[in-house]
């Protein structure tokens, strides 16, 4: 993207402003999907988006001469992070089509804490302190919270809410593979390609061969899934990769704990889902667990 501000050691308004948007971005995704899957099956859903989303990233990286390369050793991880990618949105789709987008939401942006505590033990600058612990037991009680209220009345299965967890391990585990990986040396662009391209080239044959496809696809539901797949996927993230490039990772990381939020508010928004005390002790102590887990060592 075009280098138009130079580096900064802290975020400044318009730095917050854009996390914040992606955040709404993020949240909104859950319900997005939750909609699209009436007209879509959800593991066919994940790679017609994946196949759509890629086309103007590609569009994009040859206009603005992106490195595209796979002769950095990157081709092997490259695949490797495509295929958990693929199960990673196939396991929340599916959660979304059994449980409720807030207990999703809550689940699935859970992701930072697994993150934290597997860093610690894979890199030495990242070990967790006092600060960082107590944000993953409230994690876990905000987890626990979450699964054990009444998982099957309406707005829940165990089953969906297994899914999003399990969804957000895989999360975790494709960041600690670009970390750990050739796939670092790779443009930004490139490592989003290699997860659009390989989880389509995965799942839409596969589709094609079980007959998963459309159900009952509308105009509005078409015009939700292009939004979902060229605003939020597409645009969303080269825009999140840019801002990368400009901000401080480290302080850009506090701001994760506002997908979970966003996220219960257009379940509540869109589909009128209760938001029981359950969901405010749960949103409330993951909000809590991910600032601190991503907050600064100060050992």
């Amino acid at each position: 993207m075009l280098q138009f501000m130079d580096k900064k050691n802290s975020i400044d308004f318009f730095g917050a402003s854009l996390l914040i948007i992606f955040s709404i971005l993020l949240g909104l995704n859950q319900s997005l999907v939750k909609i699209v899957n009436l007209g879509m099956h959800p593991i066919f859903q994940v790679g017609i988006r994946s196949l759509v989303a890629a086309i103007p990233v590609i569009i994009f990286c040859l206009l603005f001469k992106k490195k595209l390369s796979i002769s950095d050793g990157s081709l092997v991880p490259g695949i490797i992070c495509g295929s958990l990618f693929a199960l990673e949105f196939v396991l929340l789709f599916f959660a979304l089509e059994l449980t409720s987008v807030s207990r999703s939401s809550i689940l699935f942006y859970s992701m930072p804490v697994w993150l934290g505590i597997c860093a610690h033990f894979l890199f030495e600058e990242e070990k967790l302190n006092i600060k960082k612990i107590i944000g993953f037991l409230i994690s876990i009680a905000a987890v626990t919270i979450a699964m054990s209220s009444k998982a099957n009345i309406s707005n829940g299965s165990v089953l969906g809410d297994i899914f999003a967890l399990l969804a957000s391990f895989l999360w975790a585990a494709i960041i600690l593979m670009v970390r750990m990986t050739n796939l670092k040396k790779s443009t930004p662009e490139m490592q989003l390609l290699y997860q659009l391209v390989v989880s389509a080239i995965i799942i839409l044959p596969l589709t094609a061969y079980l007959g998963f496809g459309l159900r009952d696809i509308t105009i509005s539901i078409m015009f939700i899934f292009l939004f979902q797949s060229l605003i939020i996927v597409a645009a969303g993230f080269l825009i999140w990769f840019w801002v990368l490039s400009i901000y401080p990772a480290s302080l850009m990381a506090s701001y994760s704990f506002f997908g979970p939020i966003f996220g219960v508010f257009f379940g509540w928004l869109i589909f009128k889902e209760e938001i029981s005390i359950t969901i405010i002790l749960s949103l409330l102590f993951v909000s809590i667990g991910i600032y601190l887990i991503n907050s600064k060592n100060t050992n």
